[in-house]
């Protein structure tokens, strides 16, 4: 509704001018001042003061007479043919995006009434009238089935007239918001979220923040080659935060919480994550989901009106409706948004492998968040139940994509990467932890400790232990005095903790380095 709200304006505003041109060379033509030849020029008088003059340019305007000048003012004008109009201060619109957020809940507020009175209506009729009802709509079937079948035409052509190409991939997708107008929501959204951070936020002399701002900064530098990365000024903000988090608006500002800068191992994982975030930014993933989004309301509009319309009852509708916005979600939204999420990863790690990063740390990011999840015990849902990718999924896909990204690293001039490859790594050191094969080796746990699995159990209970700040021995049948010394706030940094795990030497030692805990 929104959008069609918006057309009507737009076209009206066009209707608006062209009778005003017409208008002014009819008086033209009666003043007997001689209508000259379309050229193009700038409509602003020298005359009037800068404060009150509001200037604008035209390609082609008419001119009558000598008058080459054309300038508004604010207050009363009075034309050359002695009549006085008022003009007013322009003010600024609401951005289209934000006008559909707030027309959104009304839309499907007015269908609810709408079914809802048609069923009331629909109820009070006599039998008789029901019944010429019915056959009324039984002789115009085929007038209706028309009406319908060009209905469809006109809006298959409303969103074949808003298809887009994607501007890195070139995927033609659905685009009913304009860049420019979420550029205006993102602005408003900028302020709310610095306003809500205030107090939370790094100085830029914090080295968590520079370390962030050189990522970006590089990470811009390098595919300045985009356009839609050199148009924009890139701005960090790093909120002091445990959340694992990041996200960048389509206007630049990027904004990182300290969690997610736990939850990294290294530099290169920090350019890959800040690479995915902004290649949501580039490739305005934001309007194209809300795009879909808009349409997809507009058309369950109907479908709402007609479950309000059918149910027998209040309660049966609202489970009807409730029912039609699962089906909305587990159909269209979350598999769209697992597309997206797919999309900006391989974008994501493209843009991290031409600033030379070591994009093979990708897979092992993810890979670091699936065994942590395991181990806290954090529940996770379904893929097909959530808008991202499971763990596994993203870093098997990220994993496929290596190879494209390793040969575009090698287009850019970049250093030669280490032989060690982050992903056999981290597999060997996991393998290594699950099998217990190298604690026995280094005799870092007791005898006792080493038969009690096989399959990975003992790792699982003690790190779940370690992570809950329990007693280690609690968790094996066995307590000896030798273990694991812990402290109480193990598990507020149980991220960085599995990530010094996981750091792998050449013999094959593993080290608990945060907060004291020692094997």
């Amino acid at each position: 509704m929104a959008f069609l709200c918006g057309n009507f304006l737009r076209n009206g505003c066009s209707l608006y001018l062209h009778m005003n041109w017409t208008r002014h060379f009819q008086l033209c033509k009666r003043a007997d001042f001689p209508l000259k030849k379309k050229t193009p020029f700038s409509v602003c008088s020298p005359k009037i003061p800068s404060n009150l003059r509001v200037c604008a340019t035209s390609p082609y305007v008419a001119i009558c007479g000598n008058v080459r000048t054309v300038c508004t003012r604010i207050g009363s004008v009075q034309t050359q043919w002695g009549h006085h109009f008022h003009t007013s201060t322009s003010r600024r619109a609401l951005p289209a995006p934000l006008l559909w957020i707030v027309l959104k809940p009304l839309q499907k507020i007015l269908a609810i009434l709408l079914g809802r009175s048609l069923r009331k209506w629909w109820g009070s009729l006599p039998d008789n009238r029901r019944q010429l009802i019915h056959e009324w709509l039984r002789r115009r079937r085929w007038h209706l089935a028309t009406g319908a079948g060009v209905a469809l035409v006109i809006v298959a052509l409303l969103l074949l007239t808003h298809l887009d190409e994607s501007p890195v991939t070139g995927r033609i997708r659905l685009l009913v918001f304009s860049r420019e107008k979420y550029m205006e929501l993102a602005t408003l959204t900028s302020e709310a979220h610095l306003e809500e951070f205030a107090e939370l936020l790094l100085p830029v002399t914090d080295p968590l923040h520079q370390m962030v701002e050189q990522a970006v900064q590089l990470l811009a530098q390098r595919n300045k080659d985009i356009p839609e990365v050199s148009e924009v000024p890139w701005s960090v903000h790093v909120v002091e935060s445990p959340q694992i988090n990041a996200f960048v608006l389509p206007n630049g500002k990027v904004f990182v919480f300290t969690g997610m800068l736990g939850a990294v191992a290294d530099l290169d994982q920090l350019m890959i994550v800040l690479g995915h975030e902004m290649a949501h930014a580039i490739l305005d993933h934001s309007a194209e989901q809300a795009s879909l989004s808009h349409v997809v309301d507009l058309l369950s509009l109907i479908l709402v009106t007609a479950i309000w319309a059918l149910c027998p009852g209040d309660i049966l509708a609202v489970v009807g409706g409730w029912a039609k916005d699962k089906l909305t979600e587990l159909m269209f939204n979350h598999p769209y948004s697992r597309k997206l999420e797919a999309e900006a990863d391989q974008v994501g790690l493209h843009l991290a492998a031409k600033a030379c990063a070591d994009v093979r740390a990708g897979p092992v990011f993810w890979q670091q968040m699936e065994l942590v999840d395991n181990l806290t015990g954090n529940p996770t849902l379904p893929e097909w139940l959530s808008t991202h990718p499971s763990h596994r999924n993203r870093s098997g896909q990220m994993d496929r994509l290596i190879p494209q990204a390793l040969e575009l690293r090698e287009t850019c001039s970049c250093p030669a990467l280490s032989p060690v490859d982050p992903r056999v790594v981290f597999s060997k050191t996991v393998s290594e932890l699950l099998d217990c094969r190298f604690l026995k080796r280094r005799s870092l746990l007791p005898q006792k400790w080493i038969g009690l699995t096989k399959t990975g159990s003992l790792l699982s209970r003690l790190l779940s232990s370690l992570l809950q700040g329990k007693d280690p021995s609690m968790c094996c049948r066995t307590a000896t005095s030798r273990g694991v010394k812990t402290q109480t706030n193990l598990q507020q940094t149980s991220h960085t903790l599995l990530i010094n795990l996981l750091q792998f030497e050449e013999a094959g030692l593993c080290i608990f380095q945060t907060h004291g805990v020692i094997l």
